[in-house]
């Protein structure tokens, strides 16, 4: 574990994981919203036996980066989390030179990732999201039934938080995990959602850049992958000519945390295994 000063000052948390002889590529993880970097310690051991150096900072208001209360990004606010993903992409070029570098972004992360592609893609070597959406959509669908509808498919329910895995083990440990379950604040939710109107026409995009799009055809976030049918086609739009675009029957929200979570890990890994050489 390192830190970073952040542009306000804030000391940005990361959780490192190295392979044990010389890395082949980087992989930076980028989390959800209320969560933090080392629930991705079963992935970062798997990418790490394949000889990839894996770092995930907890972003701010989360985790270890929290400075006042949980959800609270602080005066930078949703702006200042994506800078602290881009500068800790520029820590790891310095550490790492030569190496190719790709992102891994889930839920909150992968919309982070989507406003980092605007103006700094020349960064990174291939961008994969998790659980994501269309977030312009998404905010529709939460305004006409709020956030009631992320549970809605899975009544009875037994938690409130169903509807992020299939697996009721993988539910009771964020449910049990004093750093998990809360949301953004305010201020950081309008920026998040902003963020998103920025990337409903992703330019500035180089076009071979390698897109890896991985979602649950049960995951409320899509519609029943309506939204994550729209984002994949804005990217083809955009002129983007190297899109996988992975879909799990049955799977949740957190598909690294599903049932099939082996499936998926494996299938992410030989994504990588390829845009990394």
């Amino acid at each position: 574990m390192f830190t970073f000063p952040s542009a306000d000052g804030l000391t940005v948390h990361v959780e490192e994981w190295r392979p044990t002889g010389p890395a082949r590529g980087v992989v930076q993880l980028a989390h959800g919203m209320g969560e933090h970097s080392a629930r991705y310690a079963h992935l970062a051991e798997l990418l790490t036996g394949l000889g990839y150096a894996v770092y995930a900072n907890d972003h701010r208001g989360h985790g270890r980066t929290t400075a006042a209360a949980p959800g609270d990004l602080g005066e930078a606010g949703w702006d200042g989390l994506v800078a602290d993903v881009v500068a800790l992409t520029r820590l790891l070029r310095e550490r790492h030179p030569g190496l190719p570098l790709v992102l891994v972004g889930h839920s909150m992360g992968s919309f982070a990732a989507q406003q980092y592609l605007l103006d700094h893609a020349d960064l990174l070597d291939g961008v994969a999201l998790s659980g994501t959406t269309a977030l312009d959509l998404l905010a529709t669908t939460i305004a006409e039934g709020g956030l009631a509808v992320y549970n809605a498919e899975f009544e009875p329910a037994r938690t409130e938080f169903d509807w992020l895995s299939r697996d009721e083990s993988q539910v009771d440990a964020y449910l049990a995990d004093p750093l998990c379950g809360f949301s953004l604040d305010e201020r950081g939710l309008a920026g998040m959602y902003a963020g998103a109107e920025r990337a409903v026409t992703p330019t500035g995009i180089r076009p071979d850049l390698p897109l890896y799009v991985m979602v649950g055809d049960r995951d409320p976030l899509n519609r029943k992958l309506a939204l994550s049918d729209a984002l994949v086609q804005r990217y083809r739009d955009a002129g983007l000519v190297d899109i996988t675009y992975r879909t799990y029957p049955g799977a949740r929200h957190e598909l690294l945390n599903e049932t099939n979570r082996e499936e998926v890990e494996a299938d992410l890994a030989s994504w990588l295994t390829r845009v990394t050489g």
